[in-house]
């Protein structure tokens, strides 16, 4: 899945669940429970650091949703925006620890990642792993349902 589906999920979860030690838990589930359906991703093995301004692309769209949505609804809790920065900062920790371990040579962290890559249905770097929209359907629709979740709160 895309960043900005998994910073919409968990900030759902984080708007609507009152225990932060909850909200965290169930980030990381939903998060490896997502990238169980197929999905394309717009890096691969190939990716070099070079490709990552796609990452900043996505996480300011992700980001700006959220903020927008919290704006125009007047969202004020101190406590439920809490929630929703560590519902967001969980959903987003496995992608974190692949980046980690890849790049930043965090090997402490190769079972994490390797358990990560496991739930993803086709291998990084296949032709159903592309970014183009038949492989992004379910993105689409995940991003849409947490997106109208968190609107309507």
């Amino acid at each position: 899945m895309i960043l900005t589906t998994h910073i919409l999920s968990g900030a759902v979860l984080g708007a609507n669940i009152q225990n932060p030690y909850a909200v965290a838990g169930l980030s990381i589930a939903l998060h490896f429970l997502l990238d169980l359906f197929p999905h394309g991703d717009y890096l691969n093995k190939k990716s070099g650091l070079r490709e990552f301004w796609k990452v900043a692309i996505d996480l300011a769209i992700g980001f700006s949703l959220i903020a927008a949505i919290l704006f125009c609804r007047g969202f004020t809790s101190t406590g439920g925006l809490q929630n929703i920065a560590i519902g967001i900062f969980f959903s987003l920790l496995p992608d974190g620890t692949t980046f980690l371990h890849i790049w930043m040579k965090m090997k402490f962290l190769k079972p994490v990642k390797d358990f990560h890559e496991s739930l993803h249905r086709h291998e990084n770097g296949s032709p159903e792993r592309q970014f183009r929209l038949k492989n992004n359907l379910w993105d689409i629709l995940f991003s849409l349902i947490f997106f109208i979740l968190i609107a309507l709160r």
